[in-house]
């Protein structure tokens, strides 16, 4: 690892570090006690702990267990014990039913089922349908790299995010993922939202107290705002880009290419058909190397590749140019090491549900 990736990350004012593995135990308890598997407990806390260590905290722990997962299972509109089963397959590609089980569990099976049939094939790709809110979308897409293939993960969601021009949401921020193994130098791991951010971040802007940056959100009548207050209230997110002079009309233009493979594909539904209390679709691919190119050849020269992107020249009084996966790097070193930073009304939170649920709460 170089010296930059080796960097310390500031612990954010007023937060506080948790070891990983204390709080990885912490989530395991609270899931089974909501009725999962030991297991799918399991499969859902490496989801969210991974999030942190990667620094989307957005999709850690710190947002959806208490606001979606936990009630979520205690009112029933989750299945605690979902029966997963393949409606379609054939020797490359599969439908999965995820029977509206957690999103982190039905994900990580189908991103399994990818690999398998990449390693018999070259290629794997599976659509999901009944399915829920998995977190972040670069924890499957990286379950690739350790069988040096790319993996691709994105998925449809509620109605978040407003056309270019609009007044009203009609896309999810669909988030798309995509890794890429390397040899020596950090994989290659871009995950994105196909809005400029995710509705977490606006929520780690109203809990900080901190406006919104511009071309973020708007406010209920479609007018962009940096007010976080009244961003969440409108839940109304701009594509990536926030305008078309910047680009907003790509950034809509992915969001329907995502609603297209994760929604239409699998026949989940788009837009209006789907939402996280009545399901939503994944699309997954993994892409075998050796079927291409030699492996070993094809990881040197995308370390050869970053390399020579991170080489260039910052501009004056800029920071030094990175990739997508350097910085997730850097952050899961310094978090493992030095615990992930989480805030005292999150750790409230998440006491009190286990006290709600009879689980010991470790510090």
């Amino acid at each position: 690892m170089t010296e930059r990736q080796a960097e310390t990350e500031a612990t954010p004012v007023g937060f506080v570090r948790l070891d990983s593995e204390t709080l990885r135990g912490n989530v395991i308890r609270i899931f089974e006690a909501l009725g999962l598997t030991s297991k799918d407990a399991a499969t859902v806390a490496h989801a969210l702990i991974e999030a942190d260590l990667m620094g989307v905290s957005t999709h850690g722990v710190s947002n959806y267990i208490l606001l979606l997962y936990a009630p979520f299972l205690q009112k029933g509109m989750t299945t605690a014990t979902p029966n997963i089963k393949a409606v379609r397959e054939s020797p490359t590609m599969a439908l999965i039913d995820g029977d509206n089980g957690m999103g982190h569990v039905v994900a990580t099976h189908a991103m399994q089922l990818a690999i398998k049939k990449a390693k018999a094939t070259g290629i794997g790709i599976v659509s999901v349908r009944g399915s829920q809110h998995f977190g972040a979308a670069g924890v499957y897409a990286k379950m690739a790299l350790e069988h040096d293939m790319i993996g691709v993960a994105t998925t449809n969601a509620d109605q978040l995010v407003v056309p270019l021009h609009g007044s009203e949401s009609r896309f999810g921020t669909n988030p798309l993922a995509i890794a890429v193994p390397t040899d020596q130098e950090p994989p290659f791991h871009l995950d994105m939202a196909t809005s400029t951010v995710p509705l977490g971040r606006i929520m780690l802007s109203l809990r900080a107290g901190e406006p919104l940056g511009p071309g973020w959100a708007t406010d209920e009548a479609g007018r962009p705002t940096i007010d976080a207050e009244e961003g969440y209230r409108a839940k109304r997110l701009l594509p990536l880009g926030g305008s078309f002079d910047l680009g907003g009309h790509k950034g809509q233009g992915l969001a329907m290419v995502v609603d297209i493979v994760s929604g239409l594909l699998s026949g989940a539904g788009v837009l209006d058909q789907v939402s996280v209390d009545r399901g939503v679709g994944h699309f997954f691919a993994a892409l075998s190397i050796e079927g291409l190119r030699d492996v070993d050849e094809f990881k040197t020269e995308m370390d050869h590749f970053v390399r020579a992107v991170v080489a260039t020249p910052p501009a004056p009084d800029a920071e030094p140019v990175i990739y997508a996966g350097v910085k997730e790097a850097r952050c899961r070193a310094d978090r493992l090491a030095q615990g992930i930073p989480l805030h005292p009304d999150v750790i409230a939170g998440l006491e009190g549900l286990c006290k709600e649920l009879g689980v010991d709460w470790r510090g």
